[in-house]
């Protein structure tokens, strides 16, 4: 059986993979291109200079020749010989000049002296018209002894006639020798400025070595790419700051949660968010681990670690719908303990029931489930005499049937009046809701435990206020308890707590209102809130709605062990 054998694996030429190599040969090869542009640059100029002194020495030589008054008496009264007087004065100048050649002619181009004896007495190679015309001429030619830099003026007699012409030639090997010794030199500068660029590329190629842990460009890109799509694909904000505490990176989770967008790159947190927790907690100015925060209408968790930089990376999970869900259990909860207690009751009211009729006490049967029946009625036109709008109505027959589980007294205050036009009425239910249990919480165990709730519209102002008989907030502490995760209770199971309160606060700033806690007349903790514009102007109170709705309040409540039915107490005047 014939089997192929496999292809040799080709040789692969190429950069060298570690950084520190392929910086070093690029700088090496950056630096090696600028000495050869530099001496290339340097070495065109210095061709064209010596060219150009070659001829103007060449030019000076043949003015000084045909200056000499003899050589043109001379050229008038000789012939053109190997030993003429013309070629004897000609060749001295030569000689003395170190020229190639020194050649006067006539007006009919015949040279009278040359460097070699046979030419004279013959036509010139090359034409000397314009030094014959009366020009200088400065040129780099070719002749009988090759190229060479010329120089060519016209020979005139004592009158200043033109009689003829003088042309100096210097050799042009000579000029290209002079250039060819100068570039040993150039390139021996070149090599040492190619020694100090690597003296110094190296240094530098080892910092970017350490500061990139040596990986090849190639795996820089890659992590990069990476990097953007892990950043903007998990579901956890992150903001990246450098060491001046300068925001440099934002996913798109982080611009979601926090409401800002590409402008809050390169400013500080203070100027890209305002000053709040949320800025303190990503500046690292409160430290911690699962810090709570409340940015706007969400509930945040972050997490600072620092960079060996300076920096830091922040991280950020949103709590909003766990804190909703964790509150809508504590009120199932809630709401299924007081059902518990509600059987009870009701079974204790059955055996009284089944009591009456077999002792055949019919009218005390009667008058006993009279009894019972009015007071659910009462506890729920109670509520909806004062509380007009049906969800805060319902809200607080609830709360009455929770505080009476609990042994608490709640109260609503006999000024009490909210009609029934609320712009945001589950905002204020959020935040009456809120107040309510924390003032449960705060009396709960305590003799004489009392809760009273004041709900009042001022125009369109509308006024909330929740007194307990607990222990009261001290004088310090009464602006920690609307930070973001404060506390003094411990933590429920689905989470923590310190959010309530600060979302009172917050739902209160959005419109444009304020949340303030002081002391109760006569101890415990007053909690205030103020709601400009939060009913409509437009026509009066519907009660008639919250009254329609009061049989299934009232199906809700419980009697409790003291005040009236549900635990909804009356204010004693």
């Amino acid at each position: 059986m014939h089997t192929t054998p496999p292809p040799a694996r080709r040789l692969r030429l190429g950069l060298p993979r570690r950084m520190f190599s392929q910086v070093l040969l690029m700088q090496m090869a950056v630096a090696a291109g600028v000495a050869v542009l530099a001496t290339g640059l340097f070495l065109a100029p210095l061709s064209h200079l010596l060219d150009d002194q070659a001829m103007r020495r060449a030019l000076a030589i043949a003015q000084s020749t045909a200056a000499q008054p003899q050589i043109a008496e001379d050229l008038r009264s000789t012939r053109p010989t190997p030993d003429g007087p013309v070629q004897v004065a000609a060749e001295r100048i030569r000689k003395a000049s170190g020229a190639e050649y020194v050649v006067v002619l006539n007006l009919r181009h015949v040279r009278w002296s040359h460097r070699d004896p046979t030419l004279v007495g013959k036509v010139v190679s090359t034409d000397p018209g314009k030094a014959l015309a009366g020009q200088e001429v400065m040129e780099i030619d070719s002749g009988t002894l090759g190229r060479s830099a010329r120089g060519k003026v016209p020979l005139r007699d004592a009158h200043g006639r033109i009689i003829g012409a003088v042309s100096v030639g210097i050799e042009y090997a000579t000029v290209r020798t002079r250039l060819i010794h100068a570039i040993p030199g150039l390139f021996a500068y070149a090599g040492a400025a190619l020694a100090i660029g690597a003296l110094v590329a190296y240094p530098i190629s080892r910092r970017v070595q350490r500061q990139t842990r040596d990986l090849a460009f190639s795996d820089i890109a890659a992590l990069l790419a990476e990097r953007e799509a892990m950043l903007h694909g998990i579901r956890e904000g992150v903001v990246a700051l450098d060491r001046a505490g300068r925001v440099r990176l934002l996913n798109d989770e982080a611009r979601r949660l926090l409401g800002i967008g590409d402008e809050a790159v390169g400013r500080s947190l203070d100027e890209a968010l305002g000053e709040g927790r949320t800025t303190d907690v990503l500046a690292g100015r409160v430290t911690g681990t699962d810090l709570l925060t409340v940015c706007g209408h969400r509930v945040l968790v972050a997490n600072r670690m620092p960079t060996d930089d300076g920096g830091a990376v922040a991280t950020l999970r949103d709590r909003t719908e766990l804190e909703r869900l964790g509150r809508e259990l504590d009120s199932t909860r809630g709401l299924t303990d007081a059902l518990r207690a509600q059987d009870h009751e009701h079974a204790n009211r059955l055996h009284i029931l089944l009591g009456l009729l077999e002792l055949e006490m019919y009218d005390d049967a009667a008058e006993f489930i009279g009894e019972v029946v009015g007071d659910h009625r009462a506890t729920a036109e109670q509520v909806t005499e004062k509380i007009h709008d049906p969800l805060l109505a319902a809200l607080l027959v609830g709360k009455a049937t929770v505080a009476g589980e609990r042994g608490v007294a709640l109260w609503i205050a006999d000024h009490t009046l909210l009609p029934d036009r609320l712009i945001d009425p589950q905002g204020l239910a959020t935040i009456v809701g809120n107040l309510v249990d924390n003032a449960l919480d705060a009396v709960a165990g305590t003799p004489h435990a009392r809760v009273e709730v004041d709900l009042r519209a001022e125009g369109r102002t509308a006024v909330l206020s929740v007194r307990d008989t607990g222990p009261g907030i001290p004088a310090e502490r009464r602006e920690l308890v609307f930070t973001d995760g404060w506390s003094t209770k411990e933590p429920p199971a689905h989470g923590k707590r310190g959010i309530g309160l600060s979302l009172v606060r917050r739902l209160a700033e959005r419109q444009g209102g304020s949340a303030r806690v002081g002391e109760a007349h006569g101890g415990g903790a007053e909690f205030v809130v103020v709601l400009p514009e939060a009913l409509e102007e437009s026509g009066p109170s519907r009660p008639g709605t919250a009254t329609r709705a009061a049989p299934g309040i009232a199906a809700s409540g419980r009697p409790a062990s003291e005040g009236t039915a549900d635990g909804l107490s009356p204010r004693p005047s």
